[in-house]
């Protein structure tokens, strides 16, 4: 560790304080995701607030609202808008001849749930035994924090690169990613980036995709009270047991993709399959004339076709279903309807990468996580990866804590996140060649 990184290390342990207040003062911001065509909470105020920041350290930013056709991506519903969610883009310019790096954070949280299941009110931001508890203090106004206060303490160290540092927070990550979407349809031309996200400070470098399937099953109504007579021209089908065989053919399904072995990721594991709701039924003594039925699919590179979506696993799934249903008279006759959600792609980027290694060695040099991991479910990363900067996480928290009742993040995390990002920024980028 030379000189500079030392003296960054210990201005950042000087800005303990200063992380904290930060972190509290976004929890205080109402942030939550909303639905589509709800009204916008706390969002533009709390990236004004950052905005304020960040150019108090000689950053160029730029906040914007897109035009809903900027979030050109497959998360995003139709219709969606980001009126009075602006995104927030900063730049600190290099001396030329280095790599760029973003760092990238999103500023939403999701809905608290039952409030009163909380010790405390969500967004009261309180500081109990070296953890700082709150909505969004771990995923992710935490990391947010972090590397704002990263990169403050660079600018105050005059820590000059030459690679150029972008610094970029974005709405929406929660319900849709139409924020970084929109980002990357504005142009980040950067190396690599990383999100901060609740990793431990290990290093993710990856994330399975994912979709819904939704498949209804027709039947036939009838009285329920009455029996099935052999006689009856047209009795009764009734569609919750019409689904049964379908049920049983996908739990098979889903015991072959975690039995080969080709399928397994090291990091990511397998794909997997998971009913998720059922619905049947219109009146009490009547057979259901109908059964939906949907299933959480997520999946694997291996599993993924050349967009990191799961064309080869809904291909599968579909061929399971008439197999299935070709066995059955009723079905065969009758077959199932199959629907599939927009989906989410996957993405990885290879553990030999320069920023994997950077941020790897960064974490290690101060006693914090630095294994190289992956995330099962997807963030922004996938977006950014797939646009063709490779995005990895690394920050505070503990994901299993994360979208839970006295959400909380270690302080001593925070500070640690922050340090790393600025060694990451340091070594990524290179030093400066001014003379």
């Amino acid at each position: 560790m030379n000189d500079l990184e030392a003296r960054t290390l210990e201005e950042i342990a000087r800005r303990r304080d200063d992380v904290v207040e930060l972190c509290s003062e976004l929890i205080r911001y109402d942030t939550s995701a909303r639905g589509l065509g709800d009204r916008p909470a706390e969002e533009a105020a709390l990236q004004a607030r950052l905005a304020s920041r960040l150019r108090d350290s000689g950053l160029e930013v730029e906040l914007w609202v897109p035009e809903p056709q900027a979030a050109a991506a497959v998360t995003v519903p139709p219709g969606f808008r980001f009126d009075g969610r602006p995104q927030l883009l900063a730049r600190r310019p290099g001396s030329g001849g280095g790599r760029s790096l973003l760092l990238n954070g999103h500023v939403d949280v999701v809905p608290p749930g039952p409030e009163d299941a909380w010790t405390a009110p969500p967004r009261s931001a309180r500081l109990r035994d070296g953890r700082l508890y709150g909505l969004g203090a771990c995923d992710m106004k935490g990391g947010v924090a972090a590397m704002v206060v990263a990169v403050e303490a660079l600018a105050a160290m005059r820590a000059e690169t030459a690679g150029d540092l972008l610094v970029n927070t974005v709405t929406d990550e929660e319900s849709t990613g139409a924020g970084t979407a929109a980002v990357v349809t504005r142009g980040v031309p950067v190396d690599a980036a990383v999100i901060p996200e609740p990793t431990g400070l290990d290093v993710w470098t990856g994330s399975r995709g994912a979709g819904i399937v939704t498949i209804t099953v027709p039947g036939r109504t009838g009285h329920a009270g009455l029996g099935r007579e052999d006689s009856d021209p047209a009795p009764a089908v009734n569609a919750i047991d019409a689904t049964v065989p379908l049920l049983l053919a996908l739990q098979r399904l889903r015991d072959d993709w975690r039995s080969v072995a080709a399928l397994a990721h090291p990091l990511l594991g397998t794909g997997d399959l998971v009913p998720i709701s059922i619905e049947a039924g219109d009146w009490l003594v009547t057979h259901p004339s109908s059964c939906r039925l949907r299933c959480h699919i997520s999946f694997t590179p291996s599993q993924a076709d050349d967009r990191g979506l799961g064309g080869p696993v809904r291909h599968e799934l579909e061929q399971r279903v008439a197999a299935a249903a070709a066995q059955d008279p009723w079905l065969r006759a009758n077959p199932p309807h199959i629907e599939w959600s927009a989906g989410v792609p996957t993405a990885e980027v290879p553990a030999d990468h320069p920023i994997v290694e950077t941020l790897r060695r960064a974490a290690a040099d101060l006693g914090r996580g630095g294994r190289i991991s992956s995330r099962t479910t997807w963030y922004d990363g996938v977006t950014l990866t797939r646009s063709g900067i490779p995005t990895v996480a690394c920050g505070p928290g503990d994901i299993a804590h994360a979208h839970a009742v006295d959400e909380f993040v270690p302080v001593d995390e925070l500070v640690a996140t922050a340090q790393c990002l600025a060694l990451t920024v340091l070594r990524f980028c290179g030093p400066s060649r001014r003379a």
